[in-house]
């Protein structure tokens, strides 16, 4: 196996020439764009490749061609250029005192309840700067690289401490054009396409359970990785969704949708705000802990 050293590690300068000649598959192109020499791009790959003891570009009379492995390096030659631009834009926003809090939410909690609550933040707080990650899945809760998190659950992570933030219920609503007022009756849902969430398969089972209604139809709707996605189809009118009641207030209240039947289903679960025990005294974390609870009271 080829050992790599310190003396033979890549540099910035080597991964950014095969990014840019990657990108145009030109060392001429690559060259103008980084405003250095042909022979110069063309020997930072080339010594980037004996670092990697691996061949990243097919060179021929028509040009280049990325290789097998050429291709799978891009991807990561990308992410770390990306980073690296990332964080020098940080220094240079936040200066050196700054701290970064980084923040994992489901995409739809992000969009229609988090960005609220941060409001001001960033101007009562000039030195911490929020990174925010809107994609969770559960298989991904163990691994996850986070300062904070806001979860749907049961409130017991690994390792985590959890505030709990509020229980949700949820309502069924669908846009004016299917209906101008409720269901006369639960058999009326046999009669609307029926819209799911993909991380709440279950969600309208339960929803006619609790009620003590049999359902004998399959469900015939389509299905979407996010409440986000739910919401806006069911304002166009592509069916009845089931949402969080406190994800939908506005549309509610300017009668996007209304309620398709008035029951409210209480789930077990809530949402939460965790972070790692391990944190639990940084100031960063405790800020912005503060600052959430907070913002509920």
């Amino acid at each position: 196996m080829h050992k790599m050293t310190s003396r033979t590690f890549p540099s910035t300068t080597s991964l950014r020439c095969f990014e840019a000649s990657a990108r145009f598959l030109s060392f001429t192109k690559a060259a103008q764009v980084l405003h250095m020499t042909q022979s110069a791009v063309s020997k930072q790959v080339i010594h980037l490749e004996d670092s990697l003891n691996t061949t990243l570009f097919d060179r021929s009379l028509k040009g280049l061609n990325l290789t097998p492995s050429g291709k799978i390096f891009l991807a990561e030659a990308q992410k770390i250029l990306n980073q690296i631009e990332i964080s020098v834009l940080n220094i240079l926003a936040h200066g050196s005192e700054a701290e970064t809090v980084n923040i994992a939410v489901h995409p739809t909690l992000c969009a229609r309840w988090l960005i609220k609550a941060l409001k001001g933040f960033g101007k009562s707080h000039p030195n911490i700067h929020l990174d925010v990650q809107e994609q969770i899945h559960d298989s991904e809760i163990e691994n996850l690289q986070a300062d904070i998190a806001f979860l749907y659950g049961e409130g017991v992570w690994r390792d985590m401490t959890s505030i709990k933030l509020f229980e949700e219920q949820c309502v069924a609503v669908c846009s004016p054009e299917i209906t101008q007022t409720p269901f006369n009756s639960l058999e009326d849902f046999h009669c609307h396409v029926l819209i799911q969430c993909r991380s709440r398969p279950r969600a309208w089972d339960e929803y006619f359970q609790m009620q003590e209604f049999v359902n004998e139809h399959p469900f015939i709707g389509p299905r979407f990785d996010t409440f986000y996605s739910c919401i806006n189809a069911a304002i166009i009118g592509c069916g009845v969704a089931l949402i969080p009641k406190f994800l939908i207030e506005e549309e509610l209240l300017t009668q996007k949708l209304i309620l398709a039947w008035p029951y409210e289903l209480n789930n077990t679960k809530a949402y939460y705000m965790t972070y790692p025990t391990s944190m639990a005294k940084t100031p960063k974390v405790v800020t912005i802990t503060q600052w959430i609870q907070d913002h509920l009271n």
